[in-house]
């Protein structure tokens, strides 16, 4: 296996960026027109009380945001094809420092709108003429105790030019500097390693190539651990100043808020996950029996339990694959669906440089774009349906939303590409019989393995990083590892072998960087295996309201706009029905290995 350079793939698997700017120069000239632009903004200061003028301020500002958003966003795609690009760095620098440039000057509209009395906004949000602005100002009703003055928001503004240079570095060092040490295969050849290679060779039948694989992978994070620690330390000092500047006791505090999500939504998954750890042993134990393994080690977690059962496919296939398990939600949805793959929404393959993984994401007015680095694995069939969940999410939001409330928080954004992917496993079981079931069972467990609770304890681990800041102890890379070690044990359990280099495994999670993202991976398919299930005894009765949650965008607070897909999870329905889920998954698994004599 070698990683390919970007010219040697095909036009028809990469994605079509010209579809936000034609090239290059178009990017130049819409950089340089809005540059020129930025100015005005301060005209409107100290006279928002005036309705014209602030409809003139608010319409300015929404159209101006959305340009640097646009000039962003495609030079950050652009990067993202190939990190090594010095053309595609310096561009996406700039349109980050315009949007720094821009955010301080325009940081007087909030802290003036503050100084508007509740009964003024409230009318503001309620009046047609502001109609595109309802959630903006309820947003100012519920932020008066939060926000600052002018001066202090126009410094936070400022901030942000230096804010994500954690984020950045460690993007850096992940998709253009770490290098990994060479891997001999089942076969006695030499294989590169690379991000994409090393999720192949996990899923080896052999432990000597698995264990190779995984001692690449963690020795070049743990060579580089007290830079890579450093550079951690520095994001979660940043996110403890900006807690405290805005009066929360911490971090995880304020992210909650600044979502609108209460609390209690933390304590329920903890709760739930806690009460399914057991259950979650009780797999692991079922793994080691299974593999026949003296001893389960970290590394023969991947490895599918029944051999010669991958779903490995060709891309087309797999297409063809995620798109009959997605029919079920109806003529409308699928045609959207095929839009994407055959309209350049999607850049496919792996090459050199490519940002490693794989992530949804584009601008209001244009179509949602995909970044996969596919191989053929069974995982990688299943991030096609992920990946397409948050497209065709934003597509119905940006569709039935103005511009101003159609992005939606990150609290429901993992919610639809789990949806994608339960039904996918569904639609899979369906017709499978034998060693294909047992092998769909064990990939099913393992969804909730990795989604449900390696995501609750990459968010205990969060907290305990983060607390270390809080309480003014250090932050170094033995504390760090410490820290992770000992949740690795309590989540795993004793039936598998706690390799020493898996400490060192927090140090190449992407995720760490965008704090307290990765709960809502578990809330998230805590809500999807609900809403799978009506849809498929719905039908396109219950895709009614599915639509809708896809289509709120950010016109309501998180939690209702899960309600409108019949969720709740504020109660305990959810959370039980996504444990018990995985409880009857096991019970079925395991029958079919004491059946047939295997364990």
């Amino acid at each position: 296996m070698k990683v390919r350079n970007r010219l040697d793939i095909a036009d028809c698997y990469k994605w079509k960026l010209e579809d936000i700017f034609s090239d290059d120069d178009a990017w130049e000239e819409c950089f340089f027109a809005t540059e020129e632009r930025m100015g005005k903004i301060a005209s409107y200061c100290d006279r928002l009380g005036d309705d014209e003028a602030l409809a003139e301020c608010l319409n300015f500002n929404t159209s101006l945001s959305h340009n640097i958003s646009r000039l962003y966003q495609y030079a950050r795609m652009r990067r993202d094809e190939d990190s090594r690009e010095a053309k595609y760095q310096a561009m996406t620098d700039r349109a980050e420092s315009l949007s720094v440039r821009y955010s301080s000057a325009a940081s007087f509209i909030t802290p003036e709108l503050v100084g508007f009395s509740t009964e003024k906004l409230e009318a503001l949000s309620a009046s047609p003429a502001f109609a595109d602005y309802s959630v903006f100002f309820k947003e100012i009703i519920r932020n008066k105790n939060v926000i600052l003055g002018k001066k202090e928001e126009k410094i936070l503004k400022e901030a942000g030019i230096f804010a994500d240079t954690a984020e950045e570095v460690f993007a850096m060092f992940d998709n253009a500097d770490v290098k990994f040490a060479p891997v001999i295969d089942e076969e006695g050849r030499e294989t590169e390693m690379s991000h994409g290679i090393y999720s192949l060779l996990l899923q080896s039948p052999s432990q000597e190539v698995r264990k190779a694989a995984f001692e690449s992978m963690f020795t070049a994070y743990r060579d580089h651990i007290n830079t890579l620690a450093a550079n951690y330390a520095g994001n979660l000092k940043k996110d403890w100043f900006y807690a405290k500047v805005r009066g929360f006791s911490s971090a995880l505090e304020y992210s909650m808020y600044c979502e609108n999500v209460p609390p209690t939504c933390y304590a329920k998954l903890l709760e739930a996950v806690g009460k399914g750890t057991k259950a979650l042993h009780g797999y692991i134990a079922l793994r080691r029996r299974v593999l026949g393994v003296k001893d389960l080690n970290m590394y023969d977690l991947h490895v599918p339990l029944v051999k010669e059962q991958n779903l490995a496919m060709p891309y087309e296939k797999a297409v063809d694959t995620v798109k009959s398990a997605l029919k079920v939600m109806g003529k409308e949805y699928g045609d959207i669906l095929s839009s994407a793959f055959e309209n350049g929404w999607i850049d496919v393959f792996e090459n050199k440089g490519k940002h490693s993984g794989a992530y949804s994401w584009g601008s209001y007015g244009t179509h949602p774009f995909v970044l996969l680095n596919y191989t053929e694995t069974t995982h990688d069939v299943f991030t096609i349906a992920h990946e397409l969940g948050h497209a065709l999410h934003s597509y119905y939001s940006d569709a039935a939303q103005p511009l101003p409330k159609a992005g939606y928080e990150i609290f429901v954004a993992e919610i639809a590409s789990t949806v994608n992917e339960v039904l996918l496993l569904k639609h899979l079981l369906k017709s499978a019989e034998g060693e294909m079931r047992k092998y769909l069972l064990g990939y099913y467990l393992d969804m909730f393995r990795t989604t449900l609770f390696r995501q609750t304890m990459f968010s205990e681990f969060e907290v305990a990083a983060h607390s270390l800041v809080e309480k003014g102890e250090p932050v170094t890379a033995q504390a760090l590892g410490e820290i992770y070690y000992a949740l690795n044990k309590k989540y795993y359990g004793r039936a598998v072998r706690h390799n020493d280099l898996i400490r060192y495994e927090w140090a190449r999670i992407p995720h760490f960087y965008s704090s307290y993202y990765v709960y809502k991976y578990a809330t998230g398919i805590t809500s999807a295996v609900t809403i799978a299930d009506n849809i498929l005894s719905g039908g396109e009765k219950y895709f009614g309201k599915y639509r809708d949650f896809l289509s709120a965008g950010g016109s309501m607070p998180p939690l209702d706009i899960l309600r409108l897909a019949d969720v709740d999870l504020e109660s305990d329905a959810p959370y039980e029905k996504a444990m018990n889920e995985f409880a009857r998954t096991l019970k079925e698994l395991e029958k079919c290995f004491v059946e047939e004599n295997k364990i």
